[in-house]
């Protein structure tokens, strides 16, 4: 049973958001029913999808938002600004999500960084369905995604942004530690905070694997045809991907941003393992927080704790730069 928050996705298009469980037993489990649009549209024997994308839009979270277009090297992309309606800062946070997944679903972090004073940008990128379609409109895992939120942080700093928090969601996660990597923005990423982030692709393929019944090994059978030019060109991708950049495990030691790790202990998609792995191996900065939950769902677990830990870390004193 998923204790919590979420919402049903109806076949019709309809939204159905979810409230805690108020009682089970052995074979059914009944929870308040919050809202639904349309007002009539939950009927019994409809399909849905289970999601802990829980704001439709800002207007959704109580969150008042600006469309600005972030310019990418592959054209324009939309994204949301939203600016906090007190103790504003100069200080922004830049909000990633992840793959297959729009960017409302962000906004249960854009909320603990609007309380916290902080300007949120909520970015889109090439070929997830709202910015720039490239080429076949495959992902690129974050290769070259990572790219127009490169330039999502110079249009932060260009609007008057002196410090820069990353919340990366999944492969979102992936991009902010590529982007907080870069000495470009050495002096102006302070931190990040990354919820069931991507820390090894490999093993991200191999977990995904078993989630859809296949041995783990099969995962191995995928690598050529991503990372071998002939053969990704051969799948729609316009050139292999560097996989191997995005193993954090290796790349343990070169983490210098502290670093707010929230992961589920029931995460299918994007191994646990490899969290407690990496802040086993990395410097003092990386803190891990694990949640009884699936992939990204945390928040919706348990939503005190999860913007408790947020905003301690948000709130936790600036490093030197």
């Amino acid at each position: 049973m998923a204790t919590g928050v979420y919402n049903l996705w109806l076949e019709n298009g309809g939204w159905v958001r979810i409230g805690p469980v108020v009682s089970e037993d052995t074979g059914t489990v009944t929870r308040l029913v919050e809202s639904t649009e349309p007002a009539d549209g939950l009927r019994v024997g409809q399909r849905a999808s289970w999601s802990g994308i829980y704001y439709r839009d800002p207007a959704d979270a109580g969150l008042d938002a600006e469309d600005v277009v972030v310019e990418t090297p592959v054209g324009p992309a939309p994204a949301w600004l939203i600016r906090p309606t007190e103790n504003p800062t100069n200080d922004w946070a830049i909000h990633i999500h992840g793959l297959a997944s729009p960017r409302a679903g962000t906004l249960r972090g854009v909320k603990v960084a609007a309380d916290a004073g902080l300007v949120s940008l909520v970015v889109t990128y090439r070929n997830d369905g709202e910015g720039p379609t490239v080429g076949s409109g495959r992902s690129t895992l974050g290769a070259t995604e990572t790219d127009d939120v490169r330039a999502a942080v110079r249009y932060a700093i260009a609007h008057g942004a002196e410090r820069i928090v990353l919340f990366g969601w999944s492969m979102g996660g992936a991009i902010a530690l590529q982007v907080a990597a870069d000495d470009e923005f050495a002096a102006v990423v302070d931190r990040l905070i990354l919820d069931s982030p991507v820390l090894d692709w490999y093993a991200t393929i191999a977990a995904n694997c078993s989630r859809v019944g296949l041995p783990p090994q099969a995962g191995v059978f995928s690598r050529p045809w991503l990372q071998w030019g002939a053969l990704a060109r051969a799948i729609g991708l316009r050139s292999s991907l560097p996989l191997a950049r995005f193993n954090w495990i290796d790349r343990a030691a070169t983490l210098s941003v502290p670093t707010l790790i929230l992961c589920g202990v029931k995460d299918t998609s994007s191994p646990p393992a490899t969290a407690f792995r990496l802040a086993q191996l990395g410097p003092d900065g990386i803190h891990l927080e694990t949640f009884g939950a699936d992939h990204t769902l945390g928040w919706n677990s348990d939503t005190e704790r999860w913007s408790r830990l947020v905003r301690e870390h948000l709130d936790a004193p600036l490093r030197e730069v």
